[in-house]
């Protein structure tokens, strides 16, 4: 393969907020998935399959990986990952086991980011097993709001996929992480979301992702609930004992503690919404007044919520398309 060919295999360096600085492994090609989901970045799928095939060579996925690491070494780049996260489901590829394995040989962790729909697999699980880093999505556990939010194939069921995610969980010893992606008016009610808080009680992932689009999606129609929804949902998973984070597109300092008071809480709540008590202490530790907060909501980048009579503080979203 050219190396112009090569350097589709793969991306980046780039940063990823649940990764660090994460190397693409595109081994999947466009938009070839199991899911078709309303809300895709990549757009609607092209072509929608279960079955496992390959698709490329696992020396050629190396090689184009080799270039993009020496060339992040050269520039004194770090890479945290390299993480499959392709133009599809990474694991339709029948292949993607032993890309990890060689890839391991670059000393850098492997990550792979998976809709879940063939975790029912056997195979499937023992190729994530050679992962250090997994995330596996749960949109919807009512299953027409699966269908209508994932537009699954119509062979998958979900009470497979949920029995293997749970199967997973005592297979894998690495870091095992969830996402749910929230769309408005589909899947982001307190009574689904309750229920995936309860489904994910049975996996007790090692940390859960809340998401909305901040991408144009597959569909026009498809919008991302308010701030109010993502202070719901952030607490019913947390009151379920599930250790959870959202991603909400904000790219600030990322728990980094700066000294900046403002910059630091717009920082926490883009990930964390956060109770007035918890705000008050972090206002003291950080030698500042109440003033900071109210300066950020003059400003339209803070918000105070309500929720189970407690004021919440949660970073504004950026409705920007």
């Amino acid at each position: 393969m050219k190396t112009e060919e090569l350097e589709k295999l793969s991306f980046g360096p780039v940063p990823s907020r649940r990764l660090g600085r994460s190397l693409g492994i595109n081994n999947i090609p466009a938009k070839v998935c199991s899911y078709g989901c309303v809300y895709c970045q990549l757009g609607r799928t092209l072509h929608n399959q279960i079955e496992r095939t390959p698709f490329y060579a696992i020396d050629d996925l190396v090689a184009s990986a080799k270039i993009r690491i020496e060339a992040a070494k050269e520039k004194n780049e770090t890479i945290d990952y390299l993480a499959f996260v392709p133009d599809g489901e990474p694991t339709l590829d029948i292949h993607l086991g032993d890309e990890i394995e060689a890839l391991h040989k670059f000393g850098i962790k492997i990550a792979v980011i998976s809709n879940a729909s063939l975790i029912w697999r056997e195979d499937v699980r023992k190729d994530l097993c050679k992962a250090d880093w997994v995330s596996l999505k749960v949109d919807a556990v009512t299953e027409h709001l699966w269908h209508k939010v994932n537009r699954a194939n119509k062979s998958l069921k979900l009470d497979d996929i949920q029995k293997g995610m749970i199967d997973f969980k005592s297979e894998f010893r690495g870091f095992y992480a969830t996402e749910t992606m929230l769309v408005d008016g589909i899947n982001d009610s307190k009574e689904e979301l309750t229920k995936i808080a309860a489904f994910l009680q049975k996996i007790q992932p090692t940390k859960s992702y809340i998401s909305i689009p901040t991408r144009p999606p597959a569909e026009e129609w498809v919008k991302a609930p308010g701030e109010e929804v993502l202070t719901m949902a952030y607490q019913i998973f947390t009151d379920h004992g599930i250790d959870t984070e959202l991603i909400i597109g904000y790219e600030g300092d990322d728990f980094a503690f700066t000294g900046d008071a403002k910059s630091d809480l717009l920082s926490i709540t883009s990930v964390h919404p956060m109770r007035k008590e918890a705000v008050e202490a972090f206002l003291k530790k950080a030698n500042s007044s109440w003033s900071v907060v109210t300066d950020l909501i003059d400003e339209g980048k803070l918000l105070e919520l309500e929720y189970d009579n407690h004021l919440y503080y949660a970073r504004k979203l950026s409705r920007k398309r």
